[in-house]
């Protein structure tokens, strides 16, 4: 298949249930903290990208790889993927461990959220579930490094099975994009540096930005958009990105492989719509991505990626908010007015 006959994104690697715990605060050690609110979602980089461009765009196909157990957490997942209109062939299943799930405790003051994950299936993904003769998308989303045990170790001749599983989608004339977590910065390193060369678009967030670069992207008033953009410039010596994002909860810097730079400030949305940030980074990466498939300038990409994340704030699960294009877009560019009462 020819890259002109390629439409749609495959969404791959991390599918995980999130249990969604809304606390009044973080408390200390041994202190108790109040659950104001609970849900059950999907989630993981997989589930969270794909369910968002569906829901910005149901006539764009969206492929899923991935691997789920053979229990009722893998059966909540494929049967929320296909509602969603997801094709779910390559999302796999296996008996051997449960399906991987996040305890999500996000704190209704801050907006800050923290993770407690169980691996479970995700430790078995492999470069062995990845068909991409099977597929017919042009853009492959691929995450998350660091929460895969075999696909962060060596595999064959690769460094990882990440480096492999791009290199595969290269030869097959598929687009990539990777998303990576927030872990420790020198794994980070080690994990992601050798996949740079198989990357065509990088969207990561600051912290990650600065693991990767090792250099300084803030200063006294908090994160820099020149520092970021010059630190997002020094990772194409390292890799073959035509275009690399890093985004952060004031804004966002793109910086293609000319050198031209693209600094746009995220929407101002009135406290009375937020309810929780837990989406937000996914959401933005799939504004960014719908744009880049679409064909859509740069200023409009970080446009629609800031109006989806903005958009996703309004509920306290990963992708409850999340509506068409124009939906989130009209809200955005008013989302700094109060929530009308009910």
């Amino acid at each position: 298949m020819t890259i002109s006959e390629r439409r749609g994104i495959i969404s791959a690697g991390t599918w995980a249930l999130d249990r969604l715990k809304l606390i009044d605060t973080w408390p200390q050690e041994e202190h108790l903290a109040r659950i104001i609110d609970t849900d059950m979602q999907g989630g993981g980089s997989g589930y969270n990208l794909g369910v968002d461009i569906r829901s910005l765009d149901p006539s764009l196909p969206v492929e899923a790889i991935g691997l789920v157990g053979t229990d009722s957490d893998g059966d909540f997942l494929i049967d929320k993927a296909a509602a969603a209109g997801i094709d779910v062939t390559q999302l796999h299943r296996s008996g051997e461990e449960r399906t991987s799930y996040t305890d999500v405790m996000s704190d209704s003051g801050s907006g800050k959220r923290t993770f407690f994950h169980y691996p479970g299936t995700s430790d078995l993904l492999s470069p062995r579930h990845f068909d991409f003769d099977g597929c017919n998308g042009k853009l492959l989303h691929l995450g998350l490094l660091g929460v895969h045990k075999a696909m962060d170790n060596k595999w064959l001749e690769f460094e990882n099975g990440w480096v492999a599983v791009l290199a595969d989608a290269k030869e097959q004339g598929i687009a990539t994009n990777l998303e990576l977590v927030s872990i420790d910065a020198p794994l980070i390193r080690e994990l992601a540096l050798p996949c740079l060369p198989y990357v065509d678009s990088l969207i990561i967030n600051e912290y990650e930005l600065g693991a990767l670069s090792d250099m300084p992207i803030t200063d006294s008033d908090g994160v820099n958009a020149d520092m970021c953009a010059l630190a997002a410039s020094s990772l194409f010596e390292l890799g073959s990105m035509s275009l690399v994002v890093v985004h952060y909860p004031q804004g966002a810097v793109a910086v293609d492989a000319r050198g031209s730079t693209l600094a746009k400030r995220s929407f101002d949305v009135h406290p009375s719509w937020i309810r929780s940030a837990v989406g937000a980074g996914d959401a933005f990466a799939a504004g960014m991505l719908y744009g880049l498939h679409e064909n859509w300038t740069r200023d409009a990409s970080l446009e629609l990626g800031h109006a989806v994340a903005a958009a996703s704030l309004r509920s306290a699960s990963t992708v409850g908010s999340v509506e068409t294009v124009e939906q989130c877009l009209s809200f955005a560019r008013n989302a700094s007015k109060p929530q009308p009462p009910d």
